[in-house]
């Protein structure tokens, strides 16, 4: 059975979320703060995370980011602001989609059954090993090597980095890379993509002036090989 933690300082949320899930036929526990979320999480070891960012003693943010230094479960933060820069704080911390306030049970259901079937799909994965000058992306082993040292990406950065170097020197749209790399179901929108090729940017600069992630104005992104090795 299908594991949600719901970590949500608002009572009445969470036992909303739980009886809709359990009735859906997920496992569900709560947790009513950001401490005890990060407790929860360790102990019950969900499969999905609902995340609720204005909470007393952790926040959302901080909880995101503290799971993301152990685990690539996915996360989908719930928010009553709905704001861009919510969005991509949370995404640049990790988070894999987003709910706002007021919830509507129909989207709940969507959004983790679109996040969970992404992830569902990482064990089905026959990866291969993408080499260039000073980078190995494996896509079987989740790992990504800058000059042979392991650099740590969350899932979603390295599936957009090996599908990009996997289809080296051809450009993508933002609409298709969110097609390729987070499915046809995705239910977010293309700053997803931005957010995502920033922090990969920023991880990836200086290795090598033989290729790079390059915008191609107007139209997308591509990974350019300059002088294949």
């Amino acid at each position: 059975m299908t594991k949600i933690l719901v970590i949500d300082d608002d009572s009445n949320i969470c036992e909303l979320l739980r009886m809709y899930l359990e009735k859906e036929g997920y496992e569900v526990r709560t947790a009513s703060d950001g401490s005890e979320g990060i407790a929860v999480f360790r102990m019950y070891e969900p499969d999905l995370v609902l995340l609720d960012v204005m909470m007393p003693k952790k926040d959302g943010w901080a909880v995101c980011r503290e799971i993301r230094m152990h685990s690539s479960k996915p996360i989908i933060m719930i928010t009553a602001k709905g704001e861009t820069l919510d969005k991509v704080l949370g995404l640049e911390l990790g988070a894999d989609d987003f709910i706002v306030k007021p919830l509507d049970m129909k989207e709940v259901f969507a959004r983790i059954k679109a996040v969970l079937r992404r992830y569902a799909n990482h064990d089905t994965i026959e990866g291969e090993l993408v080499k260039f000058e000073n980078i190995e992306i494996s896509l079987q082993k989740y790992e990504l090597k800058i000059n042979n040292e392991p650099v740590d990406l969350p899932p979603k950065e390295l599936e957009l980095i090996y599908f990009l170097a996997s289809n080296y020197n051809r450009v993508f749209t933002r609409d298709q890379l969110l097609d390729k790399v987070w499915g046809f179901d995705y239910l977010g929108d293309s700053r997803t993509v931005d957010v995502h090729i920033k922090r990969l940017r920023e991880k990836l600069e200086g290795a090598s002036d033989k290729w790079m992630l390059k915008t191609v104005w107007g139209i997308g992104y591509k990974f350019e090989v300059r002088s294949e090795s």
